[in-house]
Protein backbone atom coordinates (compact mmCIF):
# COMPACT_ATOMS: atom_id res chain seq x y z
CA UNK A 1 0.00 0.00 0.00
CA UNK A 2 1.28 3.45 -0.94
CA UNK A 3 -0.28 6.82 -0.18
CA UNK A 4 1.83 9.57 -1.73
CA UNK A 5 0.83 13.08 -0.74
CA UNK A 6 1.85 16.19 -2.64
CA UNK A 7 0.93 19.85 -2.97
CA UNK A 8 2.06 21.24 0.34
CA UNK A 9 4.02 24.44 0.64
CA UNK A 10 3.89 27.97 1.95
CA UNK A 11 0.76 30.09 1.83
CA UNK A 12 -0.30 33.36 3.34
CA UNK A 13 -3.26 33.60 5.67
CA UNK A 14 -6.41 33.74 3.60
CA UNK A 15 -4.76 31.90 0.74
CA UNK A 16 -5.34 28.47 -0.76
CA UNK A 17 -3.49 25.24 -1.35
CA UNK A 18 -4.54 22.00 -3.01
CA UNK A 19 -3.23 18.70 -1.71
CA UNK A 20 -3.32 15.47 -3.69
CA UNK A 21 -2.78 11.87 -2.65
CA UNK A 22 -1.96 9.14 -5.13
CA UNK A 23 -2.97 5.72 -3.81
CA UNK A 24 -1.83 2.30 -4.95
CA UNK A 25 -1.65 -1.28 -3.77
CA UNK A 26 -5.27 -1.71 -2.74
CA UNK A 27 -8.81 -1.52 -4.15
CA UNK A 28 -9.09 2.24 -3.75
CA UNK A 29 -12.73 2.55 -4.76
CA UNK A 30 -13.80 0.24 -1.93
CA UNK A 31 -12.21 2.22 0.92
CA UNK A 32 -12.85 5.43 2.76
CA UNK A 33 -9.85 7.76 2.43
CA UNK A 34 -9.01 10.97 4.18
CA UNK A 35 -6.54 13.44 5.58
CA UNK A 36 -5.13 13.81 9.05
CA UNK A 37 -2.72 16.50 10.20
CA UNK A 38 0.09 16.49 12.69
CA UNK A 39 1.79 19.34 14.49
CA UNK A 40 4.96 18.36 16.39
CA UNK A 41 4.16 17.97 20.07
CA UNK A 42 0.42 17.86 19.49
CA UNK A 43 -2.03 15.04 18.96
CA UNK A 44 -2.78 14.04 15.39
CA UNK A 45 -6.10 15.43 14.14
CA UNK A 46 -8.53 14.02 11.64
CA UNK A 47 -9.29 16.68 9.03
CA UNK A 48 -11.66 15.12 6.48
CA UNK A 49 -12.85 11.76 5.22
CA UNK A 50 -14.61 10.73 2.04
CA UNK A 51 -16.42 7.41 1.87
CA UNK A 52 -16.56 5.07 -1.14
CA UNK A 53 -19.96 6.46 -2.08
CA UNK A 54 -18.75 10.05 -1.89
CA UNK A 55 -20.22 11.17 1.44
CA UNK A 56 -17.88 13.38 3.45
CA UNK A 57 -17.11 14.28 7.04
CA UNK A 58 -15.11 17.31 8.15
CA UNK A 59 -13.58 18.41 11.39
CA UNK A 60 -15.34 21.46 12.77
CA UNK A 61 -12.20 23.57 12.43
CA UNK A 62 -12.15 23.17 8.61
CA UNK A 63 -15.85 23.13 7.78
CA UNK A 64 -16.67 25.65 5.10
CA UNK A 65 -12.99 26.14 4.21
CA UNK A 66 -11.71 22.72 3.07
CA UNK A 67 -13.21 20.35 0.50
CA UNK A 68 -12.27 16.72 0.04
CA UNK A 69 -12.91 14.85 -3.19
CA UNK A 70 -11.90 11.59 -4.83
CA UNK A 71 -11.33 10.27 -8.32
CA UNK A 72 -11.77 6.51 -8.32
CA UNK A 73 -10.58 6.25 -11.93
CA UNK A 74 -7.24 7.80 -11.00
CA UNK A 75 -6.97 6.46 -7.43
CA UNK A 76 -6.52 9.96 -6.06
CA UNK A 77 -7.97 11.97 -3.20
CA UNK A 78 -7.70 15.75 -3.12
CA UNK A 79 -8.02 18.30 -0.35
CA UNK A 80 -8.80 21.84 -1.48
CA UNK A 81 -7.89 24.21 1.34
CA UNK A 82 -9.21 27.76 1.20
CA UNK A 83 -9.09 30.64 3.65
CA UNK A 84 -6.01 29.16 5.27
CA UNK A 85 -5.09 30.23 8.78
CA UNK A 86 -1.75 30.09 10.60
CA UNK A 87 -3.19 27.38 12.86
CA UNK A 88 -3.60 25.17 9.78
CA UNK A 89 0.19 24.82 9.68
CA UNK A 90 0.94 21.09 9.96
CA UNK A 91 2.07 17.98 8.13
CA UNK A 92 -0.96 16.71 6.23
CA UNK A 93 -1.10 12.95 5.95
CA UNK A 94 -3.17 10.90 3.54
CA UNK A 95 -4.84 8.01 5.36
CA UNK A 96 -7.12 5.04 4.97
CA UNK A 97 -9.00 4.97 8.28
CA UNK A 98 -9.52 2.00 10.54
CA UNK A 99 -9.83 -0.89 10.30
CA UNK A 100 -7.17 -0.73 7.57
CA UNK A 101 -5.24 2.03 9.32
CA UNK A 102 -2.86 2.84 6.44
CA UNK A 103 -1.12 6.19 6.08
CA UNK A 104 1.47 7.90 3.93
CA UNK A 105 4.41 10.17 4.75
CA UNK A 106 2.58 13.47 4.53
CA UNK A 107 3.23 16.89 3.05
CA UNK A 108 4.07 20.05 4.98
CA UNK A 109 1.72 23.02 4.87
CA UNK A 110 2.95 26.30 6.33
CA UNK A 111 0.62 29.27 6.64
CA UNK A 112 2.12 32.64 7.44
CA UNK A 113 0.21 35.47 9.09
Amino acid sequence: VQLQASGGGLAQAGGSLRLSCAASGFAFRMYAVGWNRQVPGKQREAVAIINPGGSTTYADFVKGRFTISRDNAKNTVTLQMNDLRPEDTAVYICVVPSPAGWRGQGTLVTVSS
